[in-house]
């Protein structure tokens, strides 16, 4: 394993401790020192990334203090106005979503009438061909009638009409 150069130079390399000791031995001290070293710059970044993360929140939190103080204070007048126009559009809204679930069950209550007046007029038409059945029924049934009193009449015509030609036969013997 051989090794060129300053050893901190190889940071992201993984070193082989008892191999780099063998071939170094008077620089382990040295390479040791290197390595606190790089510790300890790597904890210094770790340490400002922290403190300028700490900072960059605390700045947020006092701006967002003063904007809630503003808030408080001297604006509070155009945030009351603010809420009076939001209640007024919510209102509004309201307003809006009731007339169109009124104007949808209008138009539901039309669909059902308009389906009862379907139904009615089948209704209606059933009726009529019942009471058409039933007139013709009752026309068919007075010329059954008078079918049968004419037929009654030909039967007694008949019959009286043989007993004369009997009678008529049985005489001129």
């Amino acid at each position: 394993m051989v090794f060129g150069g300053n050893v901190g130079q190889k940071k992201g390399f993984p070193v082989d401790y008892m191999g780099f000791a063998k071939e170094l031995p008077g620089n382990i001290i040295q390479w040791k020192v290197e390595q606190v070293a790089e510790e300890a710059g790597s904890l210094k970044e770790s340490l400002d990334m922290y403190f300028s993360r700490n900072q960059r929140r605390t700045q947020e939190a006092r701006e967002r203090a003063e904007l809630l103080g503003r808030a408080n204070g001297e604006s509070s007048h155009v945030l009351r106005i603010f809420d009076d126009e939001a209640q007024a559009m919510q209102s509004a809204r309201n307003s809006s979503r009731m007339l169109e679930e009124s104007y949808a069950t209008g138009v539901a209550i039309l669909a059902q009438y308009a389906g009862q007046r379907d139904r009615l007029k089948r209704a209606q038409r059933k009726a009529l061909d019942v009471l058409n059945t039933v007139g013709t029924s009752n026309f068919v049934l007075r010329l059954i009638e008078r079918r049968h009193r004419v037929d009654r009449w030909i039967k007694y015509v008949g019959m009286i009409l043989t007993i004369v030609i009997l009678i008529a036969f049985w005489r001129w013997k």
